[in-house]
């Protein structure tokens, strides 16, 4: 990456400068090295001085100065000047520029992926909506985060695992039960109390629907069941049910799974009782008013939680630290991300202090949380409603926009931001439509190299690099050098949305290019042999950089688009 190349260049600059005593021998703190805030102070832009100097006890410019005339010949640099109260503005030479642009293309597919995570395994986990409802909209904005999170982790050198868990135990799916016996027994003609579904039940119109359907094919099965087996076996199956949905949901939404671990297993092994055992043993386990606690507030946190209840069952709980311990100890993860719903925020605090108590450093625990989505139509909000019958499956979603436009819109926003997502805009063949824009630009290269190979240009030479000089040129040119940089920084600080950004940047920045440089000779317009050679390789490296960073996430990269103006 051009920003390491150069911080590289500066740590030793810096160097040669306390060898020469030019600058006191004092440990160098960090300092960034970033694209400056205006395009015409160049290419980069660093602050090493100011953050020099309460340690060298000198002015920040005169520092500056120092660095700039330190710095030894290199093939990066074209100039180097002090700025302000002591930045470093750093232009990169026209070479180095047509040098990288030209390897965009021989990375083709692999530009813009690093090794930060060496090789180490690391499990994403999200969705996990409970087997008891269709899955809503957010389960759409937790998918399209985990996946391409998943995406990015894995082009960062990382070993990944995606993972859903199926909550098909505990007193919710109990509920559920009792809410399709209800619904089946009326669907059966039975009145009265025990048509009713229970106040904590389920009530959308899905339960009523899966009832019917129940009542017409097994017929009095249930009725002559005990109360307590048709419960268990609804419950079970209708879980079933409804994973069968929530799968078929993500596999329209383009998101795969590794893993779905089910919850029943964790006490099929016994593996809850014995992490209760575990905490007693660590000294973690206290008893009161009948019931089992954990003490963490030993640890922390602001409340002890309740591991079994009076009545024997497990606490919510419960069940997630043994679901833990299994990702970190018996899979052996090294780092393990959780993505949750906004409405878990008391529960983060808990479950790294679960972690501390087991043994396992909480920092090796990371949980994100994304906020709410409104869906609207224009200015009209959609109204959701998850157990009165309104909810807006997000198959609905999917089948309204298509799987491309959710995937963008759902990540064009930062997790912990609330986020409007307007059904009507994802739909439009119009520039104001992101995913839209950023397809039609990917397929604008394509059609312009497409062009190049009938006219016989495509694969014209020059002698060395191609050479860019046009304040167009230049401004994608630096987009598509930075985009390493961009993965590097949203791997490291776990944002996939700066993908969407970027994507958008890129596209805005090539159709500005396309729009004010003639990259095909005409009749009308001749076009350098040098030129045209140039201005293909930045549309050939344009198309890789757009193909794939709509791969990481998991967007389509279309080659054709059907209202693409050909070019000229």
């Amino acid at each position: 990456m051009a920003r390491e190349a150069l911080a590289d260049l500066i740590r030793h600059a810096a160097t040669v400068a306390q060898t020469s005593g030019l600058l006191p021998k004092v440990a160098l703190p960090e300092f960034s090295v970033e694209p400056p805030s205006r395009p015409e102070h160049g290419d980069y832009a660093t602050n090493l001085a100011m953050r020099l100097a309460r340690a060298a006890r000198m002015a920040p410019n005169a520092i500056a100065q120092i660095l700039v005339s330190s710095m030894p010949p290199n093939d990066m640099v074209a100039t180097a000047e002090v700025a302000g109260a002591g930045f470093i503005n750093i232009t990169l030479k026209p070479e180095y520029l047509g040098h990288r642009i030209a390897s965009i293309i021989e990375e083709a597919g692999h530009y813009g992926n690093n090794n930060q995570g060496g090789g180490r395994r690391i499990q994403v986990e999200f969705v996990s909506a409970n087997p008891t409802e269709r899955l809503h909209a957010a389960s759409g904005r937790a998918a399209s985060l985990g996946a391409a999170l998943s995406n990015l982790l894995r082009a960062s050198g990382w070993q990944v695992e995606l993972e859903y868990y199926v909550n098909d135990a505990g007193s919710r799916l109990a509920a559920f039960g009792q809410s399709i016996l209800a619904r089946y027994l009326a669907a059966r003609g039975h009145v009265g109390p025990e048509t009713e579904v229970p106040k904590d039940g389920y009530h959308g119109t899905f339960i009523a629907e899966y009832a019917q359907t129940l009542a017409a094919s097994v017929g009095e099965r249930y009725e002559l069941m005990p109360m307590a087996d048709a419960v268990a076996e609804l419950a079970r199956n209708g879980a079933e049910h409804m994973v069968a949905l929530h799968r078929a949901d993500m596999e329209a939404l383009g998101v795969h799974f590794d893993v779905w671990f089910r919850e029943q297993a964790l006490h099929d092994r016994n593996e809850v009782t014995a992490i209760v055992d575990e905490l007693r043993n660590r000294g973690f386990v206290s008893e009161r008013d009948g019931a089992v606690w954990f003490s963490s507030t030993a640890l922390g946190d602001d409340r002890d939680n309740v591991l079994i209840r009076s009545n024997g069952t497990p606490g919510y709980m419960t069940s997630d630290i043994a679901y833990h311990r299994d990702k970190f100890v018996t899979r052996g993860f090294d780092q393990v991300i959780d993505i949750w719903g906004a409405d878990h925020q008391g529960h983060v605090g808990r479950m790294k202090a679960s972690m501390q108590a087991i043994g396992i450093d909480p920092d090796r625990l990371t949980i994100i949380l994304h906020q709410l989505v409104v869906l609207r139509r224009g200015d009209e909000i959609v109204k959701l409603s998850k157990r009165t019958g309104n909810i807006i499956a997000l198959s609905d979603v999917i089948e309204e926009v298509g799987k491309d436009a959710c995937r963008f819109f759902f990540l064009a926003r930062s997790s912990d931001s609330q986020m409007d997502f307007d059904l009507e805009l994802a739909t439009r063949e119009a520039a104001e439509n992101p995913v839209y824009y950023v397809q039609y630009s990917h397929a604008r290269t394509a059609s312009i190299m497409q062009l190049a190979e009938e006219r016989r240009v495509a694969h014209l030479t020059v002698d060395g690099p191609p050479s860019y000089s046009h304040p167009a040129e230049i401004a994608l040119v630096r987009a598509l050098i930075r985009y390493p940089e961009v993965v590097a920084d949203a791997a490291t600080n776990l944002e996939p949305h700066r993908l969407t950004f970027l994507a958008q940047e890129v596209a805005s920045l090539l159709n500005a290019f396309y729009r004010d440089c003639r990259v095909l000779p005409s009749d009308r317009q001749p076009v350098e042999d040098a030129v045209i050679a140039a201005r293909l390789t930045l549309v050939a490296a344009t198309r890789a950089v757009l193909a794939h960073v709509l791969g990481l996430i998991g967007v389509s990269a279309p080659e054709r688009m059907d209202r693409l103006d050909r070019p000229e």
